[in-house]
């Protein structure tokens, strides 16, 4: 009697094992799915990482020698002088000290894979260009990208234009996941990625 009892028991036990094991898979299978149609989601919302402009000669040239006209505005790519302009946020009255030709330093940062925020206040209320210089401002304080630019660019149709070498992303308003993920991107696409 004792031997069935023993039996019963060792019987019970393989079945509540067995429950358990079915219920892990099961439960594991939802997980999975959940999973990859949360990824689909996220992929299908992510947007473009921007888009891609044909690269024009990287040459360098003389500094004050106008660059002439690049294939986009912003520019992606082209003629640039042979020294960088320094990571930061760039108001209108910043750019005196590098005239009369401020884009062929930006190009050149481009090229050593820096990322442009190019900002076009024209487009904007006062109140709104505050918000949007702000918005810039503390994502560029906040990034662990040291490479990044915000610079006042007229003539663009969007308010927001980010460029790296090669490619751009035109936005309405700053999106930092969009930024993000534009720069995470492209950033190192640049010809000489690792100069300073």
């Amino acid at each position: 009697m004792s031997v069935s009892r023993e039996r019963r028991n060792e019987m019970k036990e393989r079945k509540r094992s067995k429950e358990q094991r079915t219920k892990l898979f099961w439960t594991l299978g939802w997980i999975a799915l959940v999973a990859l149609v949360g990824y689909m989601v996220w992929i299908s919302l992510r947007p473009a990482e921007g888009t891609a402009v044909p690269l024009e000669v990287a040459e360098h040239i003389e500094e004050g020698t106008d660059p002439g006209e690049y294939s986009s505005n912003p520019p992606t790519s082209g003629q640039h002088y042979g020294r960088p302009l320094p990571a930061g946020f760039y108001e209108e009255s910043d750019l005196e000290a590098w005239a009369p030709y401020p884009l062929g330093y930006a190009v050149h940062s481009l090229e050593h894979g820096y990322i442009v925020f190019w900002y076009n206040c024209d487009l904007l209320s006062s109140s709104e260009c505050d918000t949007l210089k702000t918005k810039i401002g503390d994502y560029m304080n906040r990034s662990l990208v040291p490479k990044l630019i915000a610079y006042p660019l007229s003539g663009n149709e969007f308010p927001l234009v980010l460029t790296s070498w090669g490619y751009m992303l035109e936005l309405q308003d700053f999106n930092a996941r969009e930024a993000s993920i534009f720069i995470d991107v492209n950033r190192l696409k640049a010809p000489e990625p690792n100069a300073p």
